[in-house]
């Protein structure tokens, strides 16, 4: 493969490794996955709300996201799809555009859709690999979240 279709593909594994991370209910290793990177929010016609570091990252989860005893997981499958990577191999930097949605099954709770958003990741070229800088999810349409957040959506 070239360098351009190694970058696509290593951009697109990036991208993906969130749903399996999230869905397994380590959120220490989300907030890790993250680094420092940048996450942002769109809330309304305001400013993004932002957060950094993996601390961060990993108190917001725990703070908002319910994982079940039985397995400690949240019973939530992500779902990436469309995804739009742009890559300037000049500049060094890419961008992924996607939509995530998550299912989510309880025992008491059937399998549905409770969250659709759209994110734009950005991604810098550093020493041959690509890390994620910044994560910026708008577009919300919240669902049913009832079983899989702890409060209500809006950060």
């Amino acid at each position: 493969m070239g360098a351009l279709a190694d970058g696509y593909v290593e951009i697109l594994n990036t991208v993906h490794r969130y749903p399996e991370l999230i869905d397994s209910g380590d959120f220490g290793a989300v907030g890790r996955y993250y680094g420092d990177a940048t996450l942002a929010f769109a809330v309304g016609d305001g400013p993004d709300v932002e957060i950094v570091g993996a601390a961060a990252v990993q108190a917001l989860l725990e703070q908002t996201t319910r994982r079940y005893p039985d397995d400690g997981t949240p019973h939530t499958r992500h779902l990436i799809t469309n995804p739009i990577v742009e890559i300037d191999d000049a500049a060094g930097t890419a961008t992924c555009r996607y939509y995530i949605t998550v299912l989510q099954r309880t025992d008491d709770f059937p399998l549905q859709p409770v969250w659709t958003n759209r994110y734009e990741d950005s991604f810098r070229r550093v020493e041959d690999r690509w890390q994620l800088v910044r994560r910026r999810g708008f577009a919300h349409l919240p669902g049913d979240a009832s079983h899989h957040l702890l409060q209500p959506p809006g950060i």
